[in-house]
Formats: C-alpha cells, sequence, structure tokens
C-alpha cells in the first residue's frame, strides 16, 4: 500500500476523523473522538514513517522485524512505527489498522461508541 492508500484506508474507516497538528509535532494522527489509533509522521527526516497500536503478543515479533520499531514514547503502549509503510504487505498492513481501530472504539464508552458505529 502507498502512503496515500494508507491514508485512504484509515479515512475510510466508521467514525474516523483526521486532524493535522502543525511544528512541533508534525503529524497526521486518525482518531476515533479523543482515541487515536495510527498517525503519520509529516516532517523530515522522519517523514511518513507510520505508526499503530498493536497487540502486546506480536510488539516483540514486529520490532525485530527490519523497517519496524517502536515508535517513539508510545512503545510501553504497544505502539509500533513502520519506517515505510510500502514494505509491508497491504493485508498485513490492514489487519495492524484494524487491530487498532477496533482497540481505539473498545477503549471508548459503550453510548459513544454506539453513536460512532450507527452515525
Amino acid at each position: 500500500m502507498t502512503v496515500d492508500e494508507v491514508k485512504a484506508y484509515c479515512a475510510a474507516l466508521p467514525g474516523a476523523s483526521s486532524e493535522l497538528h502543525d511544528t512541533p509535532t508534525n503529524v497526521l494522527v486518525y482518531r476515533l473522538a479523543e482515541k487515536r489509533f495510527a498517525y503519520f509522521k509529516t516532517s523530515q527526516p522522519q517523514q511518513w514513517r507510520f505508526s499503530v497500536r498493536v497487540m502486546p503478543e506480536r510488539y516483540l515479533e514486529l520490532t525485530d522485524q527490519p523497517g519496524i520499531q517502536p515508535a517513539r514514547y508510545l512503545q510501553r503502549f504497544h505502539w509500533v512505527t513502520l519506517v515505510s509503510v510500502e514494505q509491508m504487505p497491504a493485508e498485513q498492513l490492514r489487519a495492524l489498522i484494524d487491530w487498532s481501530y477496533q482497540k481505539a472504539l473498545q477503549a471508548l464508552p459503550q453510548g459513544q461508541r454506539e453513536a460512532l458505529l450507527r452515525g
């Protein structure tokens, strides 16, 4: 998947929104209400690095792969950063995004979760 395809996939998830944060963070965040599930770094030298939350059981396995590293400041919450989304098979990348999205969805209060899925 290309960067644009990943952006479109994240934005198309039910209830998802995106927000571009300028300096100093320079990130494009995808979220459900106040819960983020993915983000891109938008400035050099790490432009278009992509981060998602992963299952704790897969964290070590993923970070042992070339091109995947612990996400800066969020590694304790099992977030990983993909140096290049193009290097990961599309099906595997979609699965990581979907899991992170579901984790954010489950963290919302039930009423808010139901409203997002209905609307």
